[in-house]
Formats: structure tokens, C-alpha cells, sequence
């Protein structure tokens, strides 16, 4: 379950919760469902500089290298070239293997978290996860304390990720087959990913539209059990893309609609847009920010505009950008990626993310009613990472 942090560092039980967040004059309209204080540890007490925004807050590694992908094709080559300059930028190291010793070591359980969404053009490319595997290898983790996995096995599969993951390495959804609610939380016993855990989740007072406000399940996000119960640590593969209704999907995103289940409530009509509440209450679960250590963005391919989506028929919506972008610091990741995205569109005669929906600029291409980008801001007031840009320190690096 989910204790929500005090802006003064203090654990406040969920009855507690509405006055810690009153003194947090942007985060004003948040509510959260009052509970009994549960099993979570307050990120404060926890051991250890790994995290969010962890050992590098504020530092974002933009690595450049042509040729990562050409016409559509992409080198591995090139991806593990870009890749090791990047682990050896952000952490200072003299080399790759040493960046990856900073993060991981013998013991751990480490789960990859990809994003399919955007298939065919622009998803976590396989080459990418290849590469994360051999530097998990080179900090001493062995492939069987590794899980490659999405929210939905269909998707992982649907985008032939599952082809590419090595012998040895479990990989699968947290949501094994078909759940049109989003709701249920126990799928087969014996699978290695799939399944939710009961005592581990966010309430919010915010259901989907289709939901029954009488089913307390429709309150709850609950957090994976491979996250919660069988891994110590996860790094995750985000990709440059805008999106309909949060602005942009990057580092936070992957994280707050990607290890727990009933997302859909956050954009269940165009009228109804709450990615602004959604994405801070879930990352900023104890569990989530303790976990998950290390951000690669796959920015190969970008997408501007159609987001999360990067169909067949609209690659003009797509670019080949040839970077990786890396951090600790999801929300200085995500200030960045909005920038990048602003300026691409910008470039193509599109208006900035925040100024586009149904009720803004380009009203009859927009799905929703106003995009919400600023719960990369909202994000960065409770604590999860540097969202002033003039404190953001992104350094343009070539590989």
C-alpha cells in the first residue's frame, strides 16, 4: 500500500494525507482514498543512494551516434557504442563495465521493463534490451535473476519483443491474458511475471467512467508482484514520444501506467483527462521509487506527433533521432524529452504538447480535451526528481 511522504520529509498515514498535500498548493486538487497505514516503506528511511531520483538528480545524458538505425534498420553495434559512452558519462566511471558495477551487483534480481506501445516504428528496440542484458552480465548478475517484461504479455508479444529475449531469461506481462477492466489481479500460478499484488497499491478517489463506484477494486492500482516480490531492482526502456493525453509518454509514464494495473481511469474520456494526478501518485509509491534505479530512454526513432502510437500509416509522425538519453532522474529525463518534443513539433508546424486538445489548438486531431504534460512539474514538487530546467544539468554527448 501507499503512505504518502510529508513535503517535510515525515510519513504521513493516509488519513493524514489530505492536510500533508493542502501545504502543496499545485498538488491542491490530489485526493487520496483514507486507509489504514500499510506495508510500504517510507523512501526517506531506506538504505542506500539507489532510486529515484537517485545518485545523479538533475543529470541527463543525451548520447548521439548516426547510423543507430538507417532507413528503418537498426545496429546493434552502434546501440552498444552509444549505450557505453552514456553508463560511462552519467556515472563518471572510466569505463562501461564500471558504470554498470555502480548500479548492479551479483545477487540482484533485475527486471527490464520495455515499452511495445509504439510498435512498428517506435518501441524499446530489442538491440537496446540485448545491450542492458550484457551490462547486467558484466556487473555479475546471472540471466536467470532477469525478467524482461511489459503491463501486457499480447503487447510484448504482438510486438515480437519476446524473440529477442536470450535463453535463460524469464519474460512475459503482468497482465497475462485478456483484461478489458484492468481489474483483476491473480493470473497463473507458475508464470514467472504475470499477477498483481493484493497488499501493495495506490488509492486514489478516481474510478473509470465504466467502473462501479461500489467496487473498491476500482480505487486501487496495485503494483506487480515481479516488482514488489521477486526483483530488487528494474531498469526501464522508455521512448521518445508525445501522447494524446499526458503530453508526452517517457520515463514517468512507462513507470506510473507500466507496473501497475487500472490505468485507464486516468483518461477514460476526452472529458475526463487526470494523467496530471495518476502519474505522481503512482511513481511516487515507495516501492516504485525505490526500485527502480536506472532510466535508458530510447530516443532511435522519436514520435511527435500520434502518440503513444507509431503506426504504419502515419510514419511522418515519426523521426530517426539516433540518441539514448539516461538518468536516475526520471522527471529531469521527461523535462528534457518535452523540450526535444516541443521542438520537433514546433520544426513541423505543430503547437507545443500543452497547447494542443480538443479544446485547445488543432481541436479535430486531438482526442482529448487538453493534454496534460504537467505532471513532469507536479512530479518534480513531490520530490522525484529536478523539473527547473535551469537546474537540469544535460550534457549532448557523441558516440
Amino acid at each position: 500500500m501507499h503512505d504518502h511522504p510529508a513535503p517535510d520529509g515525515l510519513c504521513l498515514p493516509r488519513r493524514g494525507f489530505l492536510t500533508g498535500v493542502a501545504a502543496l498548493s499545485a498538488l491542491g486538487a490530489l485526493r487520496a482514498s483514507a486507509q489504514e497505514p500499510g506495508a510500504a516503506v517510507d523512501p526517506a528511511v531506506l538504505d542506500g543512494p539507489l532510486g529515484i531520483p537517485g545518485p545523479y538528480p538533475g543529470r541527463v545524458i543525451e548520447v548521439r551516434k548516426p547510423g543507430m538505425i538507417t532507413s528503418g534498420v537498426r545496429d546493434r553495434a552502434a546501440i552498444k557504442t552509444a549505450l557505453n559512452r552514456g553508463m560511462a558519462e552519467l556515472t563518471g566511471a572510466d569505463d562501461a563495465v564500471s558504470a554498470w558495477r555502480s548500479f548492479f551487483e551479483p545477487g540482484d534480481v533485475v527486471a527490464i521493463k520495455m515499452n511495445p506501445v509504439g510498435r512498428p516504428l517506435a518501441n524499446s528496440s530489442t538491440e537496446l534490451m540485448l545491450e542492458v542484458v550484457e551490462g547486467l552480465k558484466s556487473a555479475g548478475v546471472k540471466t536467470r535473476d532477469m525478467f524482461v517484461f511489459e503491463r501486457y504479455r499480447s503487447e510484448l508479444i504482438d510486438a515480437g519483443m519476446h524473440e529477442g529475449v536470450p535463453d535463460g531469461i524469464a519474460w512475459g506481462g503482468l497482465t497475462y491474458g485478456n483484461d478489458p477492466s484492468q481489474l483483476e489481479i491473480a493470473w497463473p500460478d507458475g508464470d514467472a511475471v504475470s499477477g498483481y499484488d493484493p497488499d501493495e497499491y495506490v488509492s486514489m478517489n478516481l474510478i473509470h467512467r465504466d467502473h462501479d463506484p461500489k467496487d473498491d477494486r476500482a480505487f486501487r492500482s496495485h503494483l506487480g508482484t515481479l516488482i514488489t516480490r521477486k526483483v530488487n531492482k528494474v531498469v526501464l526502456l522508455p521512448v521518445l514520444k508525445d501522447h494524446g493525453s499526458a503530453g508526452i509518454t517517457g520515463a514517468l509514464k512507462n513507470m506510473s501506467h507500466g507496473l501497475v494495473n487500472n490505468v485507464a481511469r486516468s483518461h477514460s474520456s476526452a472529458e475526463a483527462n487526470v494523467c496530471n494526478q495518476f502519474i505522481p501518485e503512482v511513481v511516487n509509491h515507495p516501492i516504485i521509487r525505490k526500485k527502480c534505479v536506472l532510466q535508458i530512454m530510447d530516443g532511435i526513432v522519436g514520435v511527435y506527433q500520434g502518440g503513444p502510437f507509431a503506426r504504419a500509416e502515419n510514419p511522418h509522425w515519426t523521426w530517426e533521432n539516433n540518441a539514448l538519453l539516461l538518468a536516475t532522474d526520471p522527471v529531469a529525463m521527461d523535462r528534457i524529452e518535452w523540450d526535444m518534443i516541443d521542438a520537433k513539433r514546433r520544426q513541423m508546424g505543430l503547437a507545443p504538447v500543452g497547447a494542443v486538445g480538443k479544446l485547445g489548438i488543432d481541436a479535430e486531431r486531438e482526442g482529448f480535451d487538453m493534454r496534460q504534460p504537467q505532471h513532469v512539474i507536479l512530479c518534480g514538487y513531490l520530490g522525484l526528481g529536478e523539473y527547473r530546467p535551469e537546474k537540469i544539468e544535460h550534457r549532448i554527448v557523441n558516440a
